[in-house]
């Protein structure tokens, strides 16, 4: 697996349950514990990156003219 230039270290606290069950899917995998944390953390913001772009398109659709609704906005700031 290819890295960026930066690479960080991080210390996380884990409840018990979560280093076992993280131990033996390691074992599994054949993986260290840092790669199964990596790519967990990976697959968690790729499921949000893709969600927060979903939820966010068309929210002024149903405001109307969002052009309008912005020039409001600005003439407060007068």
């Amino acid at each position: 697996m290819m890295y960026d230039a930066i690479i960080m270290r991080t210390i996380i606290d884990l409840p018990e349950d979560q280093v076992n069950a993280l131990a033996e899917l390691c074992k599994i995998e054949r993986i260290s514990r840092a790669e199964a944390v990596r790519r967990a953390l990976g697959e968690m913001l790729a499921k949000k990156k893709v969600r927060g772009k979903e939820q966010a398109f068309g929210t002024w659709h149903k405001r109307g003219d969002s052009r309008k609704i912005i020039e409001n906005l600005r003439k407060e700031w007068d």
